[in-house]
């Protein structure tokens, strides 16, 4: 890739006449050996396996296999229809869709790990519920993509992406800061502020722990997805306003790293910590050892 910065993505785009999205598909191209179009098609089916599992998560059971989630984003998709969401139906959506595509992974259904499955649901929410809402095409959510991919590739090489290695911040502000990102591109918006869109979202979610309930990708992460989708969509529009992110996008990347770094191990998805060790999480996790060890 010719860039390892948000700063020099976004001078890039500037110096070429580009988008991010077009960057991308170029430099992807170059360093796979494969034609734009070849990228093109492999992100146009990883889109309709995002669809996919909104649609079932939407539509089937949910429950996953430990029995601890399931179905929640069709209870907020029943609260929608039947009451008036504080968030406002498109926003309400977004996290529906988010948690669906989640619970799809919780119960182990076909997801893209975006950038990754505890965070899988958070670009797929923000994404198909933004089509829905504008008319968009589905190549122009491919093009989303490839910005969002773009912003996950700097992250991952100067921070992480792994709630094992820097906690949630990793795992869920990444995939936030990826969605606010792009949602700004999709909708017009330029580089400059679509890399503020990443650091408005990434500044927010400095400091989240990984601590899943039972060692499961299920309690708290579904959830988190949700929240996830509307902060997104949040700092898209704060970005797309005109609000900045006073601390540079590419520092507030190095200080994740740095709360990752310093962040206990037992708050980095070990089950030693957090939620996970509630009276609640540990009472959950006992009951998993009996399920477990009678099914063996």
């Amino acid at each position: 890739m010719r860039f390892r910065t948000l700063k020099g993505l976004a001078e890039l785009c500037v110096a070429e006449g580009a988008t991010i999205a077009e960057v991308m598909l170029a430099d992807q191209s170059q360093e796979s050996g494969k034609p734009p179009e070849y990228v093109m098609d492999k992100m146009r089916a990883y889109y309709l396996i995002m669809k996919e599992a909104v649609h079932k998560g939407l539509t089937e059971d949910t429950t996953s296999r430990s029995g601890l989630t399931g179905r929640d984003a069709q209870r907020v998709m029943a609260f929608m229809t039947s009451d008036v969401p504080s968030l406002g139906e498109e926003a309400c959506k977004a996290m529906a869709y988010a948690l669906a595509v989640s619970e799809v992974n919780a119960s182990m259904g076909r997801i893209i790990a975006t950038p990754t499955a505890g965070s899988c649901g958070i670009i797929p929410g923000v994404f198909f519920a933004s089509q829905e809402r504008f008319g968009w095409d589905d190549d122009h959510l491919v093009r989303g993509l490839l910005t969002a991919g773009a912003i996950g590739y700097v992250i991952a090489n100067n921070s992480f992406v792994s709630g094992a290695e820097g906690g949630c911040q990793a795992e869920v502000g990444s995939a936030i800061g990826m969605a606010a990102g792009a949602l700004v591109e999709l909708r017009g918006g330029t580089p400059e502020q679509a890399m503020h869109a990443v650091g408005l979202a990434l500044k927010n979610t400095l400091g989240l722990i990984c601590d899943p309930v039972g060692g499961l990708v299920e309690i708290p992460c579904i959830v988190r997805n949700g929240f996830g989708a509307v902060n997104a969509m949040a700092a898209a529009d704060m970005a797309l306003a005109g609000v900045r992110s006073v601390i540079p996008s590419d520092e507030v990347v190095q200080v994740m790293y740095e709360v990752g770094t310093a962040m206990p191990e037992k708050h980095r998805e070990t089950a030693k910590g957090g939620l996970a060790q509630t009276p609640t999480g540990r009472q959950i996790m006992k009951e998993l050892n009996l399920g477990r060890k009678k099914q063996s």
